[in-house]
């Protein structure tokens, strides 16, 4: 049972969106990081990549089992042009992650990443392979702006990305479509954890202030606005953390700190 998936397919949310941004040096493992110092969206094909036949059944007594990459050009395009879209707002630089060295699906996806790339001249791009995304992803986060991806490698990437800044308690998510939309932290649930009032509630938080950048009106951007100007207010002071940070309050804590900083 993938219920996440489920509802990605059937909505058709086809764009994950996984902003990864530094509030605390405190908080990433990295070197000589600042506040801020660390700050990308990962765009992630939701709808089809190598999860496009996740639920073909294969017999228990199998001798092979195949997944077949599945890119087309329709999932392609409107991903690749989300991206450019958020890039044209930041910092005007969006990198596609692929394996187009090796995989046919891949080559392709690069050929539609350069076909829309004319569509945004004023957007530079970058065409990275995955390795060699996960090794500077390490060394030098804070190149990147907007990275765009396959379903499978964006899965990977936004959880490596969301360690850079403390973890998945401080990783947001988005899942949109052309007409619904879902918010939720990367992490999802954690069951593990259940009631005992340990779980980091920031990235739950920024998933809201998601939700109200994708709203209409004035009023829900400014609510966003200042969701995230408490968080960093909160975050910036490196008391202000739960145990995955290696701090000691509760999920009240955090929440209540950061509800009297708005």
């Amino acid at each position: 049972m993938a219920p996440q998936l489920d509802l990605r397919e059937e909505l058709d949310l086809y764009a994950g969106i996984r902003p990864i941004h530094l509030y605390n040096a405190a908080h990433t493992p990295l070197k000589g990081f600042q506040e801020g110092g660390i700050d990308l969206v990962i765009f992630r094909e939701n709808t089809e990549g190598l999860f496009a036949t996740r639920k073909n059944p294969w017999p228990k007594d199998a001798e092979e089992v195949r997944d077949h990459l599945v890119v087309t050009r329709r999932g392609a395009e409107r991903i690749v042009r989300a991206a450019f879209q958020e890039a044209r707002r930041r910092r005007k630089l969006c990198t596609l992650v692929d394996k187009a060295n090796v995989l046919p699906s891949m080559a392709f996806l690069r050929m539609v990443f350069d076909h829309v790339a004319t569509e945004f001249p004023d957007v530079a791009t970058e065409r990275v392979y995955v390795d060699a995304a996960t090794l500077y992803l390490l060394q030098r986060p804070q190149d990147f702006d907007v990275m765009v991806m396959e379903n499978l490698f964006g899965d990977i990437l936004s959880d490596l990305a969301a360690g850079l800044v403390g973890g998945m308690g401080m990783a947001p998510s988005a899942d949109i479509g052309e007409k619904h939309a879902v918010f939720q932290p990367s992490h999802g649930s954690a069951p593990t954890i259940a009631g005992k009032g340990i779980a980091n509630p920031v990235a739950t938080i920024l998933s809201a202030a998601m939700m109200l950048d994708w709203l209409p009106g004035e009023e829900t951007t400014r609510g966003a606005n200042l969701i995230r100007r408490a968080v960093a207010h909160v975050c910036a002071n490196s008391a202000n953390r739960t145990s995955d940070l290696g701090g000691t309050l509760s999920t009240q804590q955090m929440t209540d700190r950061i509800l009297e900083a708005l």
